[in-house]
């Protein structure tokens, strides 16, 4: 991130969408940093967690983008929790803080155990994912992930939609940020009219989203 925190856009970025400090729970040392930008109308956003060594700013890319098209999107920084439940109780602290509605069909247990999950060598039944709309982005060229690694996710997401980059390493949002943002848009348009839009339909249509795939390909084809 150092040249990257240089750059024109990420000056622009961090002078026109501030950083916000939140604490919603007993405990004032944690607090909750974000990036807000976007329609507050908008009640579900798109949410980023930052990977394990990031921050809510490795998303800048993303907001700048999508913000644009009419996204409200949410870059999340977390405090320290040493537990899965604490963690979710926290974050839906938060949630009804901002008042959002994104997670309000799912229990504290769920969260915890999908968090749990995410960190455990373990298996899970298609069967009990098959009603969630999940899409794997993924990189060809090297990346912190093994092969193994990246064979077990498409296990337990067997129906889940697949993105492919060609190139991104460990950071595909940053350094292949115009087609991550693509693929975002994409993956959001089955929620459109539904109260889990995170944009008004009608400021994006279907036709302009084709439009940029289509300029996708193209671009992905001469590399």
């Amino acid at each position: 991130m150092g040249e990257i925190k240089v750059s024109p856009d990420y000056n622009w970025f961090r002078s026109t969408v501030p950083l916000k400090k939140i604490i919603v729970d007993d405990d004032d040392s944690k607090i909750w940093s974000l990036y807000d930008a976007g329609p507050r109308s908008i009640r579900c956003p798109l949410i980023f967690l930052p990977p394990v060594s990031g921050t809510a700013d490795v998303f800048f890319r993303q907001i700048l983008a999508l913000t644009g098209w009419g996204y409200r999107v949410i870059a999340l920084q977390y405090p320290v929790y040493w537990d899965h439940l604490e963690f979710c109780d926290g974050f839906r602290k938060l949630l009804d803080h901002l008042q959002l509605d994104k997670l309000e069909s799912l229990g504290q247990s769920e969260l915890a155990s999908r968090l749990t999950l995410n960190c455990q060598n373990s298996y899970v039944e298609p069967h009990k994912i098959r009603d969630i709309p999940v899409t794997i982005m993924d990189v060809f060229d090297q990346s912190a992930l093994s092969t193994e690694a990246k064979e077990e996710m498409y296990k337990l997401y067997p129906n889940a939609r697949r993105a492919h980059l060609k190139t991104g390493g460990n950071f595909p949002y940053l350094c292949r940020s115009a087609e991550v943002n693509l693929y975002v848009q994409i993956h959001l348009l089955q929620f459109h009219g539904t109260k889990y839009a995170a944009i008004d339909p009608s400021m994006v249509s279907a036709e302009e989203l084709e439009v940029q795939k289509g300029n996708l390909s193209i671009s992905q084809e001469e590399q």
